[in-house]
């Protein structure tokens, strides 16, 4: 009998773009936005400048795909956390949290968060996208806020815009975290305390307390 020819092995071209997503990341992480040039990311991603060019027309591309898969990382992680029935507090909580450089994911997210940014003030394309998704996000915590006023979690006299707005304010924190102005606990000891102000706290809708490791 002959031999049986190889069997290519079927490429999941999402995956690989995610890869390179990754390892755009970490350039970002250790060398800035500058040092990410396509040459260099396909050297972190173990691939030749033509792989990436194949999943990625430009650099452009390549930032945006980045960023895209890094929200939809943390929408995943937050989901994750919180499961299917949580408080709205949970959720926020969680949120916030995640948006934070508190860990190797979420720090890898925010540092490439603030590059894509400086970059998206001399690109306007990219700062359509980025001003898209920042608006998105701030959406999400309003329309999570509008729920909650009318679950009775919290006063109808709260105002979900204002408080949407108070919400996004403190992810202001990741800098003075990057910069080991704040300690981790000192930020979530605040945001703690801005959601106990926050949220109602009855009998029939009781703020539920996290765990001493998640504070």
């Amino acid at each position: 009998m002959g031999r049986v020819a190889d069997v290519p092995k079927k490429v999941d071209h999402q995956e690989r773009r995610e890869e390179i997503a990754r390892a755009l990341w970490r350039v970002v992480e250790h060398q800035g936005l500058a040092g990410a040039t396509m040459r260099e990311v396909s050297r972190e991603a173990n691939a030749s400048l033509g792989q990436v060019q194949h999943y990625f027309s430009s650099r452009t591309e390549m930032l945006a795909f980045a960023m895209e898969y890094a929200a939809e990382q943390t929408a995943q992680r937050v989901s994750l956390a919180v499961g299917e029935v949580a408080h709205p507090r949970d959720v926020v909580r969680v949120t916030l949290v995640e948006m934070l450089p508190l860990h190797p994911d979420s720090r890898a997210a925010s540092r490439m968060s603030a590059a894509y940014m400086v970059e998206a003030l001399h690109d306007p394309e990219l700062q359509e996208r980025l001003r898209a998704g920042l608006r998105d996000g701030r959406d999400v915590l309003e329309h999570l806020l509008r729920q909650a006023i009318a679950d009775g979690h919290l006063p109808p006299s709260r105002d979900p815009a204002v408080e949407a707005n108070l919400l996004v304010a403190l992810t202001g924190f990741t800098p003075l975290l990057e910069l080991g102005v704040l300690e981790p606990a000192a930020a979530l000891a605040a945001i703690d305390e801005h959601l106990d102000r926050m949220f109602v706290q009855s009998e029939c809708c009781p703020v539920r307390p996290f765990p001493a490791g998640n504070r």
